[in-house]
């Protein structure tokens, strides 16, 4: 098997609950919207991606991918939320979809490496 399902939809459901809260963060507080939302949408990609990889444990090959399709996942509906309440452009949501899956592979990258440690005790 080369992903587990069961996983990557716990960890993009963990990503999507907090991009959701970043939404609403976002329409509630103009400047964060303007200034830190792509950033912190990058992040919980990433965070969701790590959780993959970190908990699956299972080489770099999979934790980025598993990794890459939680961010991706994640960030969609956070996207249209905010697609809903006017705070981003429709035709951002193509470009900020494939910096979620790719900051999500990188997070399940790393989280790989985290996974290493664990098995170390480090």
């Amino acid at each position: 098997m080369i992903l587990d399902a069961r996983l990557v939809m716990r960890s993009a459901l963990v990503g999507t609950l907090a991009q959701l809260a970043l939404a609403a963060v976002g329409h509630c507080f103009p400047w964060i919207a303007g200034n830190l939302v792509l950033f912190a949408r990058m992040m919980l990609s990433a965070s969701a991606g790590y959780l993959y990889g970190l908990i699956l444990g299972q080489g770099y090959g999979r934790g980025a991918l598993g990794g890459a399709i939680a961010g991706g996942l994640c960030v969609v509906p956070a996207l249209a939320v905010s697609v809903l309440l006017g705070d981003s452009d429709a035709t951002a949501v193509t470009t900020v979809t494939l910096i979620g899956i790719g900051t999500g592979a990188v997070g399940g990258f790393f989280g790989q490496m985290g996974a290493i440690l664990r098995k170390l005790g480090l």
